[in-house]
């Protein structure tokens, strides 16, 4: 299992559409991906879990993962959101 620390740095955070672009790519890996905020973990490949969480810019969240794949799936999730998902 490996976890990294990422900041919001994108306008409107993760809500909507950055967090369908999120859990999709959440979702092309094997392992078990979580984003963690403060003390509450969820599914990163839910988008009602990560909506659940009122990601916003300027917080830090932490990208979790469990697997075969699990540097892959940490590598690609911290490039989408420093990327700033496209906007």
């Amino acid at each position: 299992m490996i976890s990294r620390e990422v900041l919001i740095s994108n306008n409107i955070g993760l809500h909507a559409r950055p967090a369908t672009f999120f859990i999709q790519k959440a979702n092309s890996f094997k392992c078990s991906v979580w984003v963690e905020k403060e003390e509450r973990r969820v599914n990163a490949k839910s988008l009602l879990g990560v909506l659940s969480l009122g990601i916003v810019k300027g917080m830090t969240i932490t990208v979790i993962a469990d697997g075969p794949d699990e540097n892959e799936a940490v590598d690609g999730l911290i490039e989408l959101v420093n990327t700033g998902f496209g906007e």
